[in-house]
């Protein structure tokens, strides 16, 4: 149990779910594959018991308000005793758009739901519809004006490099998301696995996978659109497992994904600040905020030598430094 968040996640792969998107494998995705019950929450909340004093249930995949009403309210129903005696201290759910109105949002509301995480994926009518996802982009804007006006938190999903869709569109979105001001968001490039929608349109030629650089050089950007924004960004890139290398057929999967992005945006911040310098010292020292140097370094010290080549310098150090804030950094020449 991660003693930080203590959050005790229950899988409804499918559950309710109208659609089948292209890229979609939920029980690859999580692992689960048989269905989902009241007693499976109950022994995931008597699991957590044993380890953590507290904790968050996350119903996590499927639609959740997508299923019929009286399962949902069994499965919220078997975490009232474990919210009453104080263990339980929030509940979130995972669903899409277009399954939010005023009458689920009750519902939620009277068995404690706190947070509701929205699939929105794409803010391109045009991706939308080459994915399969069977809802609007205004259906993600029409719920989230719903859940703020019924007072949830909210956390938006967001895929790159799904089919119709390219770096410029990947950044639409996010800045569309980022206009909807959540309280989190998830970054998720899109994988191949076998079995799904893509998988075909990728035999077939109709589908290029993203490469890992290619998600990085993607991201990159996105990232730095919610930092700026403030808006927490609370996974980039898909939990590594064994069912989703064993399934992967293409696409950028690495387990170091998030690692990468933020190794790029210390490069890029690196490289503009480099770039306007009117002179520059042969050698030159970036400092970092405690804690960054490996994200700054990047691996093998890929960065450090990036930017020695880029700009001619004899030597290009890292060292931390507590005087700056995350994500920022400054550079001093050997003399300054």
């Amino acid at each position: 149990m991660n003693p930080r968040r203590r959050i005790v996640p229950v899988f409804v792969p499918h559950l309710g779910c109208p659609h089948q998107c292209v890229f979609c494998d939920q029980r690859i995705i999580s692992g689960q594959t048989l269905p989902v019950g009241p007693d499976d929450v109950r022994e995931a909340l008597r699991s957590a018991q044993a380890v953590t004093a507290w904790a968050e249930l996350a119903f996590y995949g499927g639609s959740f308000t997508a299923i019929s009403s009286d399962l949902q309210n069994s499965l919220l129903e078997a975490a009232q005793p474990f919210r009453r005696s104080g263990f339980l201290t929030a509940i979130r759910v995972s669903t899409r758009p277009d399954c939010i109105d005023r009458e689920c949002l009750d519902r939620l509301a009277a068995f404690g739901v706190g947070t509701v995480e929205l699939g929105a994926q794409s803010m391109s009518d045009r991706v939308l519809a080459a994915s399969g996802r069977g809802h609007l982009a205004e259906d993600t804007v029409r719920a989230c004006a719903l859940l703020r006006e019924q007072g949830f938190r909210v956390i938006l999903q967001m895929m790159t490099g799904l089919p119709e869709s390219d770096p410029e569109t990947d950044l639409y979105t996010a800045k569309s998301l980022a206009e909807l001001r959540p309280d989190g968001v998830r970054i998720y490039p899109a994988l191949v696995l076998r079995g799904t929608g893509l998988a075909k349109m990728l035999e077939r030629g109709a589908y290029r996978a993203q490469s890992v650089e290619d998600a990085v050089n993607t991201c990159a950007p996105i990232v730095r659109i919610f930092c700026e924004g403030g808006i927490p960004i609370l996974r980039l890139g898909l939990h590594p497992s064994w069912e989703l290398e064993d399934k992967l057929l293409a696409g950028p999967y690495h387990p170091a994904l998030g690692e990468l992005v933020y190794s790029r945006l210390y490069r890029d911040e690196a490289e503009r600040q480099l770039s306007a310098r009117k002179r520059l010292p042969d050698e030159v020292t970036i400092l970092v905020p405690v804690g960054e140097l490996s994200k700054m370094t990047g691996k093998g010290k890929a960065n450090l030598i990036w930017l020695r080549d880029r700009f001619q310098l004899r030597q290009v150090r890292a060292a931390e430094s507590g005087d700056l804030s995350p994500g920022a950094l400054a550079i001093k020449g050997k003399s300054e």
